[in-house]
């Protein structure tokens, strides 16, 4: 199956060089200079990824995402050239998959496009023959890619849904950084600790948006986290 990603950056000089990269490696890629452009392109021809500069013009890469995540749930990456990870970790809030920064090598980016669309097609399958996990409220169906919470859904991501579920599936046991890591991005992909912290903290805030009670998912200082029901 050959992939479709979506390149989206005003900078001619790094769209020219990442489409053909990314060609090169077998991918098929719609490039775009303009957000607006980018939004109405993307809704309208579905990619499997969507590659996102952050600072751009009349829409920013935030706001891009903001705006896609009303329509589909396409696994995103953010490019960024700022050092301030403010930037990464609002990106990562606001439901991007994971993020990289300028100047990177194209061997970096490559590996991380791989480990994101593999967990999303891990998400998309049936393999566990329609398994349904049910951990008090929480219902995970990994073949819907549905996670509920007290019969109502909470919109995860793919990242998202992976973190929950490896929480999950052992309630009780404490789940370090590296675990995480490797659940939702696979072995032998370097991932900063603060984005597995980022996208816990989003994790909890969808769920306090259904209810303002939620405290199943545990912060063990110094250890990592650990879910709390049964």
């Amino acid at each position: 199956m050959t992939h479709t990603i979506a390149l989206v950056d005003d900078d001619q000089n790094i769209l020219a060089s990442l489409s053909a990269a990314l060609e090169d490696e077998g991918y098929r890629v719609d490039t775009y200079v303009d957000s607006l452009e980018a939004l109405e392109g993307i809704v309208r021809k579905p990619v499997d990824l969507a590659i996102l500069d952050i600072k751009m013009p009349k829409m920013d890469g935030m706001e891009l995402l903001g705006n896609l995540r009303q329509k589909n749930d396409v696994p995103v990456i953010f490019l960024t050239s700022k050092d301030d990870e403010v930037d990464e970790v609002m990106g990562l809030r606001m439901g991007a998959d994971d993020y990289i920064k300028k100047p990177f090598s194209q061997r970096l980016l490559m590996e991380r496009i791989h480990a994101v669309l593999r967990r999303h097609e891990l998400q998309s399958q049936d393999n566990s023959g329609g398994e349904v996990m049910r951990r008090g409220d929480l219902v995970l169906d990994k073949s819907r890619h549905l996670c509920a919470w007290k019969d109502t859904e909470v919109n995860l991501t793919v990242t998202e849904f992976l973190l929950v579920e490896a929480l999950a599936r052992r309630p009780g046991h404490v789940k370090n950084r590296d675990q995480l890591i490797d659940a939702a991005y696979g072995e032998h992909i370097y991932v900063d600790d603060r984005t597995i912290d980022s996208h816990v903290k989003r994790l909890r805030r969808k769920f306090k948006a259904v209810d303002e009670e939620f405290a199943e998912i545990e912060t063990l200082y110094g250890v990592g986290y650990r879910y709390r029901g049964s």
